[in-house]
C-alpha cells in the first residue's frame, strides 16, 4: 500500500466525523431558527366586567367623584385608560347605585364615547375601539349603537390583519403609528369636549333669554296694575268733591250781600297718601277770611290733632282745600273758623 493511500485510510474516518458533526449542528440551529423565542400572545380585548382597572375599582366612593371630576375638567372623558371620567364613573355606580350624580354624568358621556369609537374604527384604532365598546357596554349593555359598532370593529379589524400579513412593518414604523393614533386620539377627545361645551352655552343663553323676556313681561304687568290702582284710587278721590260741588249748587243763587258766611263751593280736602297708607287719622282746626266776592283770601292753621309723622301733610292738604272754598259776596271781608276732619 502506497504512503498516500496509508494516509487517506487514516484521515477519512476522522473526516467523516467531523462531516456528521457539522451536519447535526447545522440541523439544530435551524430548528432553533424556525423555532425562535415564544411569539407574545395577543393581549386579551377587554370586556365590560374587567374594562375598569383595579386600581379605580380599589378607590373609594368620595375619591371617585373627585377624581372624576378633575378627569372631566382636563378633558380626560373616556382616555386614557385607567385614569378618565368614564372608569370613574362607572366604578362609583357600582359602589354607589343610586348616585344621580354618576349616572347623568355616564348619560352625558355616552354619545361622546360612541363618536369616539366610530373615530376610532376610522384610524384603525381597534383595541382604542374595543376599549371603548367595554365602556359603552357597561355604561349601557342595551345602547342601541352597541351591536352596529361591534360588527364594524370586528369586521374593520378582521382587514386590518389581513392587510397586516402582506404588509410588514418596522418596529419603528410601528411605534410611530402608534404615537400617531394617541396624538389623533386625543385630538378628537378635545373636539367632544369643545361641541359639548358650546352646546352647553348655547342652551344656558337661550335659557337667559327665556328669563330675562319672562321678567321683563312681569314688570310690565306690574307697572300696568300699579297705573290702573292709581287710576282708580284718583277717580275715587274726586267723587267726594263733585258730590259737594252738586249739593252746594241749588245754594249759589244771588242774594243780597251780608256778613253771614254762606258757602257756594267747599270741596273736602284730599287724604294724604302715606297717611291713608299707614292708617293715620286726624283733624285740623283753620282760621281762614272769605273777601266781598266770595273768594278765601287767607287761611292758616290754629291747631290740628294728628300723628306727628303726618301733621305737615294734614295741615297742607286742609289749607289748599279751605283755599279753595267759595261763598256767596259778603258786605265786608270775614274771618271764621272751621275743623277739618280725615278720616
Amino acid at each position: 500500500m502506497s504512503a498516500s493511500k496509508k494516509l487517506f485510510h487514516g484521515v477519512a474516518p476522522i473526516a467523516l466525523t467531523l462531516a456528521i458533526a457539522c451536519a447535526l449542528g447545522a440541523c439544530k440551529k435551524d430548528d432553533a431558527a424556525a423555532t425562535g423565542p415564544a411569539a407574545p400572545q395577543a393581549a386579551a380585548k377587554p370586556t365590560p366586567e374587567s374594562v375598569v382597572s383595579a386600581s379605580v375599582a380599589s378607590m373609594g366612593a368620595d375619591q371617585l367623584r373627585e377624581a372624576a371630576g378633575k378627569a372631566y375638567n382636563e378633558n380626560r372623558l373616556y382616555a386614557p385608560a385607567g385614569d378618565n371620567a368614564m372608569e370613574y364613573y362607572l366604578a362609583l355606580r357600582d359602589k354607589v347605585p343610586g348616585d344621580a350624580g354618576a349616572s347623568s354624568a355616564l348619560n352625558d358621556l355616552l354619545p361622546m364615547a360612541v363618536v369616539a369609537a366610530e373615530q376610532g374604527v376610522t384610524r384603525q384604532d381597534y383595541a382604542e375601539a374595543n376599549r371603548l365598546l367595554a365602556l359603552i357596554g357597561k355604561a349601557d349593555a342595551n345602547h342601541p349603537a352597541l351591536a352596529r359598532l361591534k360588527a364594524s370593529v370586528a369586521s374593520n379589524e378582521a382587514k386590518a390583519q389581513k392587510d397586516a400579513e402582506t404588509q410588514k412593518l418596522t418596529a419603528e414604523e410601528e411605534a410611530k403609528k402608534q404615537a400617531d393614533l394617541a396624538k389623533k386620539r386625543e385630538e378628537d377627545q378635545k373636539k367632544l369636549q369643545e361641541q359639548q361645551k358650546q352646546q352647553t352655552a348655547a342652551q344656558e343663553q337661550q335659557r337667559q333669554q327665556q328669563a330675562a323676556a319672562e321678567q321683563q313681561r312681569q314688570q310690565q304687568a306690574a307697572a300696568a296694575a300699579e297705573a290702573e290702582r292709581q287710576k282708580q284710587a284718583a277717580a275715587a278721590a274726586e267723587k267726594p268733591t263733585q258730590a259737594a260741588a252738586t249739593a252746594a249748587a241749588p245754594a249759589a243763587r244771588p242774594s243780597a250781600a251780608s256778613n253771614e258766611l254762606r258757602p257756594i263751593s267747599t270741596p273736602s280736602p284730599r287724604f294724604p297718601p302715606a297717611a291713608q297708607r299707614a292708617g293715620g287719622t286726624g283733624s285740623v282746626q283753620v282760621e281762614f277770611t272769605v273777601g266781598t266776592d266770595g273768594s278765601v283770601s287767607s287761611a292758616r292753621v290754629v291747631s290740628s290733632d294728628t300723628p306727628r309723622q303726618f301733621q305737615r301733610d294734614f295741615e297742607r292738604e286742609a289749607l289748599a282745600a279751605v283755599k279753595r272754598w267759595r261763598f256767596q259776596p259778603v258786605g265786608q271781608a270775614t274771618t271764621s273758623r272751621r275743623t277739618i276732619s280725615f278720616e
